[in-house]
């Protein structure tokens, strides 16, 4: 069986797990996350424990138990915690600001990039070369993310362009004649 599926979903304070049928959903704090479970998966919750097992012993229901088990893990990480993604624009002129609902992004373009930001993103620029992408869902911070970077990916050359904070890029060498 999978190792992954084997460790329990520990449930901290404040955190609700409601199972109706195969859909799953968290609560806390001000947050709310919805999964639906697959049928090969089965999952029981005792307490503030919750165990995920395969319906069968199929390889692919091993599998999906494991999965199932992660991605419950961030849910109920992310109502707790939440996720954040930093960016960093390098390049001359490179500026980002966030207003409401809008990022107002310059990346070099003849024209302004405006990024309109889904539900339950939250998008912060601490400084102009700066964007700090913050939310519940994992998968939905990092989608946001990549979606800024993708306007403006980092160049080869002179590593201009949006990456992530972590993120090395390595320089390639200019031709020489």
């Amino acid at each position: 069986m999978s190792r992954v599926a084997k460790k329990p979903v520990e449930l901290p304070k404040g955190v609700e797990v409601k199972v109706q049928g195969s859909d799953v959903t968290v609560k806390g704090g001000k947050e709310s996350l919805q999964m639906t479970l697959h049928p090969q998966v089965s999952l029981e919750q005792e307490d503030n424990v919750i165990q995920f097992a395969a319906r069968d012993g199929s390889r692919t229901a091993i599998a999906l138990a494991g999965t199932m088990r992660a991605l419950l893990d961030n849910m109920v990480t992310g109502v707790t915690k939440g996720f954040e993604r930093k960016l960093e624009l390098k390049g001359v002129g490179y500026r980002a600001q966030a207003q409401g609902k809008k990022l107002n992004l310059t990346l070099g373009f003849s024209h302004p990039v405006e990024y309109a930001v889904p539900d339950g993103v939250t998008i912060e620029t601490p400084s102009q070369t700066e964007v700090v992408v913050k939310g519940a869902d994992k998968q939905k911070v990092g989608q946001v993310a990549a979606e800024i970077r993708a306007y403006r990916p980092p160049d080869a050359y002179k590593g201009k362009g949006v990456r992530y904070a972590d993120e090395e890029i390595i320089l390639k060498e200019a031709k020489k004649k």
